[in-house]
């Protein structure tokens, strides 16, 4: 990261994402990027548009999406994360704003995500102690479950693992791994998720594939046949959005986020 206030202005964001309507701005709709707009227009005194490094669905949550955004010259010398986080809402934070190279883009920049997918797996219904869950009634085979996860790494198609909704130009990926994580109760699953890219809800629908797994109802076999056929219909129904977090963005040497210009990381 540069030590002089000028080019891409990268912020780190964590939010909760229970109550909005996803990262991209929706018309008549409350979304995070929305919120960041808002409180930087305020600032500013002008339009702002911002540039995420993805989006996240409708009632999903992140420890650390990134953003970029052109400053204007009279104002760099703000305190930015502390007069964002003034105005942004209770659910939503600045964890990070520092200048990035010229050429840095929130998107194209970045190598890969790490998405995380927690389950509660006990037969009754508690409200969460540390992060949003979806609650996954009865207990899960978690064995059959490392089975289908050991399925998935690797370069391929991922067509199956893609709900409608989003034009690309193709839906080949690389899954660099899928780790299965015991949380701080024996009933917490986090599934751990770690690619070059994602599609849409292609986590989700991994997810969902876990839970058949873990239900005896899906075997690996049938898992990379599945992924072979390149047919959505054929996978199981897509996990909610409530117990998906955007843990990471990874961005090449150089590049790394968290090393803050001076006065800005921890302001």
């Amino acid at each position: 990261m540069k030590e002089n206030p000028s080019g891409q202005f990268l912020l780190e964001l964590a939010y909760d994402g229970s109550d909005f309507c996803g990262w991209q701005v929706q018309p008549g709709e409350r979304t995070v990027q929305g919120c960041l707009e808002t409180a930087l227009g305020t600032i500013c005194n002008r339009r702002m548009r911002v540039h995420g490094a993805g989006r996240t669905d409708s009632g999903a949550h992140a420890l650390d999406q990134v953003a970029h955004c052109d400053i204007p010259e009279e104002k760099t010398g703000v305190p930015w994360r502390r007069a964002l986080n003034a105005l942004l809402p209770g659910d939503a934070c600045v964890t990070s704003a520092v200048w990035a190279e010229d050429a840095f883009h929130a998107r194209h920049s970045a190598r890969g995500k790490i998405y995380s997918y927690t389950l509660w797996t006990a037969a009754e219904y508690l409200i969460p102690q540390r992060r949003p869950f979806v609650w996954a009634a009865g207990e899960l085979d978690f064995e059959a479950m490392r089975r289908v996860a050991d399925v998935f790494p690797g370069r391929r198609d991922f067509a199956a693992m893609q709900n409608v909704g989003t034009s690309l130009a193709h839906s080949v990926r690389t899954v660099h791994s899928v780790e299965l994580v015991r949380g701080q109760r024996p009933e917490e699953l986090a599934v751990v998720v770690s690619a070059d890219g994602f599609l849409k809800q292609m986590v989700r629908i991994m997810v969902g594939c876990l839970v058949k797994a873990g239900r005896h109802k899906l075997a690996p076999e049938e898992m990379r046949a599945i992924l072979d056929a390149r047919d959505r219909t054929l996978a199981p129904a897509t996990a909610p959005a409530q117990g998906l977090c955007l843990e990471r963005v990874l961005y090449g040497q150089g590049q790394e986020s968290r090393s803050a210009f001076p006065g800005q990381g921890s302001g």
